[in-house]
């Protein structure tokens, strides 16, 4: 095996999201105290990264920046090195209402660098917006993980980085299997692959797949040497006929590819030192 396959793969559990219900699948975490149960268990599945969107009592989803915080206490009492990952994404609110939990200083944050189409609406990040978003987390020292569903997207990425326009080292995801945005095609995932590794070697770069996609991306990410996503804000199901029991049950499954690949799953230790983030 190379050396690409000897490092350890960063597994990040997509908890929530805005979308899913528990009338999808009654798994999904809602309260915080759901959320923080359901972050321990994907944790102990092999998570170093919780990646949170927060929800009103009604399933709706929230920007409320109070939630946050009470999430991010509860995280950091029951896993205190865990990296916690709060969402800016667009389902949770409108404009800088969306940056109104960085104050808090998470290890890092969602951000969506260009607009797009979604399943049923446009996606909108416009450039000023985008703009505020990245100077906030270089404000309180808050290392984005920038959410690329289209290749203007990474460029967009390397260009605002090569800017100084990001903090911390750059990792970028492919979101891929969204409905109308870019699906999940082998061809473009190794095209993406190829461009962050011309483009911006010294990069950290994940991968994820939507619905049924979920499995296949992981699989792809870990073959190639890079990082991967799973959770349920993404895929609420193990399979067309059955439901998945858990966050920790999606985890298990990409820790599972990453045996079969011979990377070692990284503990949240090792993911904070690839990622270049603060020590706990």
């Amino acid at each position: 095996m190379s050396d690409l396959h000897n490092k350890p793969c960063i597994l990040c559990c997509a908890i929530t999201g805005s979308v899913p219900t528990k009338a999808a699948n009654p798994a999904v975490p809602i309260s915080i105290s759901e959320q923080v149960e359901s972050s321990l268990a994907a944790v102990e599945a092999g998570a170093s990264i919780i990646h949170a969107h927060v929800r009103n009592a009604d399933e709706t989803p929230s920007s409320d920046p109070e939630k946050f915080a009470r999430l991010q206490e509860e995280l950091r009492r029951h896993s205190p090195d865990v990296i916690i990952q709060f969402s800016t994404g667009g389902r949770s609110g409108a404009g800088q209402e969306r940056g109104g939990m960085l104050p808090l200083r998470p290890d890092m944050a969602s951000l969506s660098v260009g607009s797009n189409n979604f399943p049923t609406r446009v996606y909108e990040n416009p450039p000023d917006l985008v703009a505020w978003l990245a100077s906030e987390m270089q404000k309180y020292e808050v290392v984005p993980e920038v959410e690329a569903f289209d290749l203007s997207h990474i460029l967009q990425a390397l260009r605002l980085y090569d800017e100084g326009k990001l903090f911390g080292k750059l990792y970028v995801q492919f979101v891929m299997g969204v409905k109308n945005a870019m699906p999940a095609d082998r061809a473009v995932f190794d095209f993406y692959v190829a461009q962050m590794q011309a483009r911006a070697p010294q990069a950290e770069w994940c991968a994820a797949g939507i619905g049924p996609n979920q499995l296949v991306v992981n699989e792809w990410a870990i073959a190639a040497g890079g990082h991967t996503r799973a959770g349920l804000e993404d895929n609420v199901r193990l399979d067309r006929n059955t439901l998945a029991p858990s966050n920790a049950a999606l985890i298990a499954r990409a820790a599972e590819l990453c045996t079969r690949y011979e990377r070692p799953v990284a503990s949240p230790a090792q993911a904070r030192e690839i990622l270049g983030l603060r020590a706990v």
